[in-house]
């Protein structure tokens, strides 16, 4: 799932920022969240994106306390897991959305790169934008909804796990290999970034926490949650490889809709069981 993409550059040095100023890249590019960048280079991007799934957390809980808070009020399921869809898209000023909508807009106008690129950028949505929209926040509301019918606990584990794969995808995104498709914009400032090792260390970290997470439910639970994340950021890297073909590498759009498809792909997995 690693293997660096066809014609793109060698890997970047192994050189890395602070934690710290690669804490508050990720956090002030990632989340509205107040965090002063401190720097804007690559070895704060590698550390930065390295950190992503931090960031996921802090974004899950918030999610995950909103929709317990409801619940104890007497909400029903599907308040409760409304509203937790609704705080990640608060938390990013609904970027990764925006940029999912961009993204099928641009993989579905059958143009050329260089055009599809433009469509992109543009800022009305086209009918690709929209439904995907409409289906991608259907199926994280209803998946979400049927978990918290079953128990609040798995759905506020689910809110957290699905932040957490999104921002992982992100990671994985990143790592070396992966070429931008402008030389401008946050996708440029982060293509690459993130040495191929460190991406794959992050991704299986985040598969084994997730299942320990979810340990207290039993050994099936943790198994389940552990793989809803390989299989989130399985079908993330599927999108990966086909917008890099598509569009000659990779914009910010491309890493929201990533986002989002794991996101949604890790609630999906967790509602069916």
């Amino acid at each position: 799932m690693n293997d660096p993409l066809p014609g793109t550059p060698p890997p970047p040095p192994d050189v890395r920022a602070p934690l710290r100023d690669g804490l508050r890249f990720a956090f002030g590019t990632l989340t509205v969240l107040p965090a002063r960048i401190t720097r804007w280079d690559r070895p704060a991007a590698r550390t930065g994106m390295a950190c992503a799934p931090l960031a996921g957390l802090v974004v899950g809980l918030c999610a995950a306390a909103l929709g317990g808070v409801l619940l104890l009020l007497g909400a029903g399921p599907l308040l409760a897991a409304v509203a937790a869809v609704a705080v990640p898209a608060a938390l990013t000023r609904g970027l990764h959305l925006d940029g999912l909508a961009d993204t099928a807009d641009g993989l579905g106008s059958a143009k050329p790169a260089e055009t599809a690129l433009r469509i992109m950028k543009q800022s009305d949505i086209g009918p690709f934008g929209v439904i995907s929209l409409v289906l991608v926040l259907l199926l994280q509301t209803a998946a979400l909804a049927e978990i918290y019918a079953d128990s609040w606990t798995r759905g506020a584990l689910a809110a957290v796990l699905s932040a957490v794969a999104a921002r992982t995808a992100l990671t994985l995104a990143c790592r070396a290999g992966v070429p931008p498709a402008r030389y401008e914009g946050l996708g440029a400032a982060v293509a690459g970034a993130v040495p191929t090792g460190t991406a794959t260390a992050v991704a299986a970290l985040t598969a084994a926490a997730a299942g320990c997470a979810a340990l207290p439910l039993g050994l099936p639970a943790a198994a389940q949650h552990a793989l809803a994340v390989l299989v989130a950021l399985a079908a993330a890297e599927l999108l990966l490889r086909r917008c890099v073909r598509r569009f000659d590498g990779v914009t910010g759009d491309v890493f929201g809709a990533l986002a989002e498809t794991a996101a949604t792909t890790s609630l999906v997995v967790l509602a069916l069981g």
